[in-house]
């Protein structure tokens, strides 16, 4: 959590009708495809709304996946300012180890601000091609991979090109991003622990992989609509905030859809232009969305293939909402929406707590993948189901990892150990026992359903993790000890 609250305001001081939020939460709540987890609004520089859906908490950090890049982005602009990183200079020329390797001359002329804009040369992703050809080194493999075309003239969204720029500052300032960040922006804002998946061990990966709350989503945001300033201090300069938030290269497909497609804006330096301002943004809803023109920072987390919908329903609930003025006479409209962001809550799963028919089968047993392997979770070998005081446990095999998860009687049940999670479930028929698992650092929901009649299960990822691993790395990169890399 940040170490100093952000200032508060009611919506109605900074003009903002309590009915448009609402109205979107109305939205991404009845959608059955967008799973809500936070939401901060901030406008004027006020906090005027903030929520977290149960049993996401304020404090809990969440996965940002690809907003993290808006992160990187921030560190390379004050490597930019500090002299250390010129934009202008061929990526080739940070890295003289690899001058005999990379051959192609559209590799050797790409800029530093190619890799920062998308503007590789590439016309696909290479994250897989880059990270096969040096395990150890994916900058390596990513110059290795000769662009499309002249680097700065083709728009594609490209893993290593900010792994290439969160390494170039990483190499230039000899520190990991999150060291590099803690003393030039994160402290000064007030943000909190953060964690940083890395590869290799010692270098933050950039492009995905940071966990922060909901809150470090919204200062950041903020810095950004502020031009770099907070609280009276520059921390950002003011050159960096106006090229990391215009189009730099186009990503658009010239059709009617395209135009209509907040994917399809143009692209700065690791932020997304919008139909209405800029944002970071991240995969399954993930998103800082900062808009000048209304004075305004939307920060959410989530869990939904669905994130135009999300952008959709922004623009059309909370843009009516941010008015020119003061909105008098609006207490109880504040009141009741103050009332509904304290109470938002992810309903349990709407199963039976008294055992099944083949109840008796349960104690003791052991269930095996139906069709013999788990296709949504590789490693998940076999699922264990005991009872101990009236209440189930299951226990999650993968080889010798073991995730045991206690069955509540009802709601949500959240516990930290080894791998903070929140359960619910029970019986949905006679001879189905589901079991919901949120891992609480992260957007995603795995759904256990054991079938004691014939004695197997599956397991279902509602959103399927990037990143992939066993389950026990579902969660935030843990430090061994103070100061040590973190660990994923």
């Amino acid at each position: 959590m940040s170490t100093r609250p952000l200032p508060v305001s009611t919506p109605a001081e900074q003009g903002v009708d309590a009915g448009g939020i609402q109205a979107f939460l109305d939205a991404v709540e009845a959608a059955p495809d967008i799973e809500p987890h936070s939401l901060m609004i901030l406008r004027h520089g006020r906090l005027v709304a903030s929520g977290w859906w149960a049993p996401y908490t304020a404090e809990r950090p969440h996965l940002l996946y690809s907003l993290s890049k808006s992160f990187t982005s921030t560190a390379a602009g004050l490597a930019v300012a500090e002299g250390l990183l010129d934009l202008d200079a061929p990526v080739i020329s940070y890295f003289p180890e690899f001058e005999a390797d990379i051959t192609d001359p559209r590799s050797r002329a790409m800029l530093v601000r190619h890799v920062a804009s998308m503007a590789s040369g590439h016309l696909a992703e290479t994250n897989a091609e880059a990270f096969a050809l040096d395990r150890a080194e994916p900058v390596r493999g990513f110059l290795l991979i000769p662009p499309d075309r002249d680097p700065g003239t083709v728009f594609a969204y490209n893993q290593p090109a900010t792994y290439t720029l969160a390494a170039l500052v990483q190499r230039l300032s000899g520190t990991s991003l999150t060291e590099y960040l803690r003393p030039r922006i994160l402290d000064p804002l007030g943000i909190g622990e953060v964690a940083w998946i890395q590869h290799p061990r010692g270098r933050d990966l950039g492009f995905s992989g940071l966990h922060a709350t909901t809150d470090a989503i919204a200062r950041l945001g903020l810095l950004y609509l502020q031009d770099g300033v907070w609280e009276g201090r520059r921390l950002l300069p003011s050159s960096w905030v106006a090229q990391a938030t215009r189009p730099h290269i186009s990503n658009a497909d010239g059709t009617t859809e395209g135009a209509a497609s907040d994917w399809q804006q143009g692209y700065g330096f690791q932020f997304w232009m919008s139909r209405h301002g800029y944002r970071g943004d991240g995969a399954y809803g993930q998103f800082c969305v900062v808009l000048p023109r209304y004075d305004a920072v939307i920060a959410t987390t989530a869990a939904t293939v669905q994130m135009q919908k999300m952008l959709d329903a922004m623009w059309r609930h909370l843009l009516p909402a941010f008015g020119s003025g003061p909105l008098a006479g609006r207490t109880d409209e504040d009141k009741a929406l103050q009332d509904r962001l304290e109470g938002l809550a992810l309903p349990p799963v709407t199963a039976h707590s008294a055992p099944g028919a083949e109840s008796g089968r349960l104690p003791g047993a052991r269930f095996t993948p139906w069709g013999g392997r788990c296709t949504d979770q590789p490693t998940l070998s076999a699922v264990e189901v005991t009872e101990a005081d009236g209440a189930l446990t299951l226990t999650l095999v993968e080889g010798e990892d073991r995730l045991a998860v206690r069955l509540p009687r009802s709601g949500w049940a959240v516990a930290e150990e080894t791998v903070p999670t929140a359960v619910s479930g029970g019986w949905t028929d006679p001879d189905t026992l589901r079991v919901d698992i949120l891992f609480l650092e992260t957007p995603h929901r795995l759904t256990v359903t054991c079938t004691p009649g014939d004695g197997t299960f599956t397991a279902r990822w509602h959103t399927t993790p990037l990143h992939g691993g066993p389950l026990r790395r579902h969660r935030a990169p843990v430090r061994s000890r103070a100061g040590s890399p973190p660990r994923g």
